[in-house]
């Protein structure tokens, strides 16, 4: 039984499953620019144990783009001039592998959250429903609270089967009896609701305990509440946005995760910073974070990306 939920809970198990284990030592480099922002190089696991350890448990968001079980190693898509390299591996031995490492640090991330916070899990829908399963018997069935689809264009893929267009990101809630954050955000009025009713709140005329009619008020209306199934394009090749990193995700979705679910000076963390997205946007938006990644091609992606903004990343002493 969970310790999260008085119900029973649904566990994904396979054979010689192990539970969650520490990373082998830590080996970290620690990187700060200013104040509201550090970045780890070195295994993730590793670095949540010390943050744990630490006491840093004050995360309002925490987002993790894992590896998606490709596996296959990703390279590097350079500008003119440049050579190609390898920026991480994602290959495992067999889906159970991949499961107990992503767990481990699931466990791990939970700790690290308020009670109001929230983490958001993107992966793909090769992945998602194993995903879903392994983090409710983690987090507790209650805790779940979204499905959101990233739907997005790309070039078509020669398949006997339908395009694959999209990807999941599964939201959990750290403590469902606490209200989480949450900033309100809103998408514009469908054009058959602003040629009848124009840009004003509608209002339900209800008789008899049933819904008959609607009507306007006086208000203008912020437009409808923002649904789980968001469009957003992906980083166009030519677009300044571009790092080159390979799992690279717009700022656009981030910015969306950050205004709804923080405030500003609150902690968001990223245990898979790749291309630095995650912290680009939570300093542009003036709240603090966390960044890790043991890649040093993202490291060293996400120095030069922050220092086209005039931000160094400087090396201090690990034990600090």
């Amino acid at each position: 039984m969970s310790a999260r939920s008085s119900a029973r809970s649904v566990l994904l198990t396979w054979p010689d499953r192990k539970e969650p284990s520490a990373g082998a030592g830590l080996i970290v480099k620690k990187l700060t620019g200013d104040n509201r922002g550090v970045l780890y190089a070195g295994d993730n696991l590793s670095v949540l144990d010390r943050l744990i350890a630490e006491g840093q448990t004050d995360a309002s968001l925490i987002y993790l783009d894992p590896p998606f079980f490709t596996q296959r190693a990703h390279e590097t898509t350079p500008r003119k001039g440049a050579t190609s390299e390898v920026a991480f591996v994602d290959q495992w031995d067999g889906l159970a592998h991949y499961l107990e490492a992503l767990g481990a640090r699931l466990s791990r991330l939970h700790e690290l959250l308020l009670p109001h916070g929230s983490i958001v899990l993107h992966v793909d829908t090769k992945t998602s429903h194993y995903v879903k399963v392994l983090a409710d018997s983690l987090f507790g069935f209650d805790a779940f609270a979204s499905e959101i689809v990233w739907r997005y264009r790309r070039w078509p893929a020669k398949t006997e089967n339908f395009q694959r267009v999209h990807d999941v990101l599964l939201r959990y809630r750290k403590d469902p009896n606490v209200a989480p954050r949450w900033n309100q955000e809103y998408e514009p009025l469908a054009p058959s609701t602003l040629k009848t009713w124009g840009t004003l709140k509608q209002r339900a005329v209800v008789e008899d305990g049933k819904r008959k009619r609607s009507s306007s008020t006086e208000d203008e209306s912020k437009g409808v509440p923002l649904g789980d199934v968001w469009d957003i394009g992906i980083i166009a090749p030519v677009s300044k946005e571009r790092t080159g990193y390979p799992s690279q995700k717009p700022e656009a979705l981030l910015e969306r995760l950050v205004n709804v679910l923080t405030h500003p000076d609150d902690l968001v963390l990223d245990p898979y910073a790749g291309s630095g997205t995650t912290l680009a946007v939570a300093r542009r938006l003036g709240r603090r974070f966390v960044g890790i990644d043991e890649s040093a091609v993202a490291i060293a992606t996400i120095e030069k990306r922050f220092a086209a903004k005039g931000v160094l990343l400087t090396q201090v002493p690990a034990g600090r």
